[in-house]
């Protein structure tokens, strides 16, 4: 297709291009892009360079994907090594999001992170992606109660669904708590199903960080996180919100690192926490120089069974190295996964189709409350 009916075509249609689907359940993908660029590829969870048709300044790439997808992208003009997200919607810069996709996602900077900063990406939506249910905000559902405060000087934020004031209420402890209550819409989500008679009411503490300390707040090799839930956190919520007593009715959850740090609080106070939601956790770790990878699986593998229970999910598209000479994410969750079934545990396990995505874990998020809590 000449270039200027190819560039036509996506201002009146959209961008990306999707053609129809396949009898293998994959559609074509065209991303298109015009301006002038020494490089230009999409980066992010799908990464695809883009060529330019000669003698225009219109870049375009193909790509065969399965119909279920929805992950996140934008576009670079930087070496892949170098892309970062984009910091703006203008569509401008060595890497912004698709100005012809309606879909986009703000990452919206923490007020009480100096550190933190807006991000933007652009979301690709394909025509069989599972709908997004439970984290849309539902008219007929009043929403629940948020209460900010500081303990043991960390920021806490607490969530109660609306109506909900008894004493006994089960409990989940979530970090990186403002993007889990921002992009991940866990409230709405909780508020939901707690409507619907999908889970019990359930307090929700989102435990906030800083972007600066966060690797060291989360990672297994530090006692931080740990013993500010133990010590500080737990007793602290069970005095002013009457929370259940009982281990079992308390779960801890987190994505990527914090899914790491979710199940390594577990690992270390099943006295305290029952429960473990890790989206895409980082069962890989640690990194390079700092010892051998999926010290976690091992640790599990090696002590006495437990009383928790497990839910666990993973993208497909996760498959590269998170690091040099360690595995990929997805082959790590999976041996994770393994090594708790071989020791008895229970465990809830999914693959959605898509990457690292904030979008994908948004939806499941409700899976794992129904897996967890469901009544």
């Amino acid at each position: 297709m000449p270039a200027a009916d190819l560039w036509e075509r996506a201002v009146t249609a959209g961008a990306p291009l999707v053609s129809a689907v396949d009898a293998r359940g994959l559609v074509e993908v065209t991303f298109v892009w015009r301006g002038e660029a020494e490089r230009a590829s999409v980066a992010g969870s799908i990464r695809l360079p883009l060529r330019r048709q000669p003698g225009t300044d219109v870049w375009h790439g193909t790509v065969r994907l399965p119909a279920r997808l929805r992950t996140v992208y934008w576009l670079s003009h930087v070496p892949p090594e170098q892309a970062r997200i984009p910091p703006d919607d203008t569509g401008s810069g060595p890497a912004h999001i698709d100005l012809l996709n309606p879909g986009r996602l703000r990452f919206p900077g923490d007020p009480g992170d100096p550190t933190d900063r807006d991000c933007w990406v652009s979301v690709l939506t394909l025509p069989h992606a599972d709908p997004e249910t439970w984290s849309v905000p539902d008219p007929d559902v009043p929403a629940g109660e948020l209460a900010e405060a500081v303990v043991g000087g960390r920021r806490v934020s607490v969530h109660r669904p609306a109506g909900t004031d008894r004493a006994g209420a089960p409990a989940l402890i979530v970090f990186d708590g403002y993007l889990a209550r921002t992009v991940l819409a866990n409230p709405v989500t909780v508020d939901n199903l707690v409507a619907a008679g999908r889970i019990p009411p359930l307090v929700t503490l989102f435990v906030h960080g800083t972007d600066a300390t966060r690797d060291a707040d989360l990672a297994p090799s530090s006692p931080v996180t740990t013993r500010f839930v133990l010590r500080e956190l737990m007793p602290w919520a069970r005095r002013a919100y009457g929370l259940s007593p009982y281990p079992r009715d308390v779960g801890v959850a987190g994505v990527s690192l914090g899914g790491l740090a979710a199940a390594h609080l577990a690992l270390r106070a099943p006295e305290a926490v029952g429960a473990v939601i890790a989206q895409s956790g980082s069962f890989w770790w640690p990194g390079p120089g700092a010892g051998e990878p999926e010290w976690l699986t091992r640790e599990y593998a090696a002590r006495p069974r437990a009383d928790l229970r497990f839910y666990l999910d993973a993208g497909d598209r996760e498959t590269q190295p998170a690091a040099d000479g360690t595995p990929s994410l997805l082959a790590a969750t999976r041996r994770f996964r393994d090594a708790l079934r071989a020791k008895g545990y229970p465990v809830t396990y999914a693959e959605y189709p898509g990457g690292h995505d904030y979008v994908n874990w948004r939806r499941t998020f409700a899976d794992a409350l129904i897996a967890i809590f469901g009544t």
